[in-house]
């Protein structure tokens, strides 16, 4: 299982939306509920974001790799949990 990096911003209505996806597919698959999710608000953490290249929020990353930026969909936050999930 491979940690998620996901950027976001509390003020973010899109980043709101993909959060209740999450927590959707969560509730609808129990695998879900092991992933390391770890969540960067761009305007708390500066320093972090600006190490990372992406313009829109929400974004995910898992192993290194950006696999979404921009408004998401339940399916494409279904594809990063799936992504994160396949073994290293």
């Amino acid at each position: 299982m491979k940690p998620i990096l996901m950027f976001m911003m509390e003020t973010c209505p899109y980043c709101r939306e993909a959060l209740r996806w999450m927590e959707e597919l969560k509730q609808e698959d129990s695998r879900y509920q092991a992933l390391e999710i770890n969540m960067v608000d761009e305007q708390l953490q500066p320093d972090l974001a600006n190490q990372y290249d992406y313009y829109y929020v929400p974004t995910y990353y898992v192993d290194g790799a950006k696999l979404h930026e921009g408004a998401a969909t339940k399916e494409k936050i279904r594809a990063v949990f799936e992504k994160a999930l396949e073994e290293l």
